[in-house]
């Protein structure tokens, strides 16, 4: 499996429907594409307010465009 997303893209989390989900108003960037976990699914490292953090690539989506 490829990765969806490069670096340098904007991307951001679909919202859950859960209270307190912040979802798709937080924009992030792609930092580094990572290996496929064990089910095959590939990772991610993504900016964030408080630094960075792996993602899987079903917890994003593109982000819209400004």
């Amino acid at each position: 499996m490829s990765h969806k997303f490069k670096v340098g893209q904007r991307v951001c989390r679909p919202r859950l429907g859960l209270p307190g989900d912040r979802g798709t108003d937080e924009i992030f960037e792609v930092l580094r594409l990572m290996p496929e976990d064990q089910t095959g699914e590939p990772g991610y490292r993504i900016r964030t307010q408080g630094g960075e953090r792996a993602v899987r690539e079903s917890d994003l989506m593109a982000a819209p465009r400004a």
